[in-house]
């Protein structure tokens, strides 16, 4: 883990598209703002492991063909 300090204002880069900006520090808490590109996806890290779970378990739920189909042949 690469650890940095930086001030407010200061930003820190990620390749040449992402820039990562100190915007305030308050108490305990450092507001930042994150520049990059609409195709890269950023979440909170705990709402990504909640969407990790969730693909998890979709991914083993057993499927019935006969209600797929029926599913399918209804919603034409």
């Amino acid at each position: 883990m690469l650890v940095l300090a930086r001030k407010k204002d200061e930003s820190i880069m990620l390749g040449k598209d992402i820039e990562i900006k100190i915007l305030g520090i308050e108490e305990d808490k450092v507001k930042i703002g994150i520049s990059a590109p609409k195709d890269v996806e950023i979440f909170r890290k705990e709402i990504y492991l909640a969407i990790e779970e969730e693909n998890k378990e979709a991914s083993q739920q057993k499927i019935n063909i006969d209600s797929l189909k029926d599913f399918f042949y209804k919603n034409k």
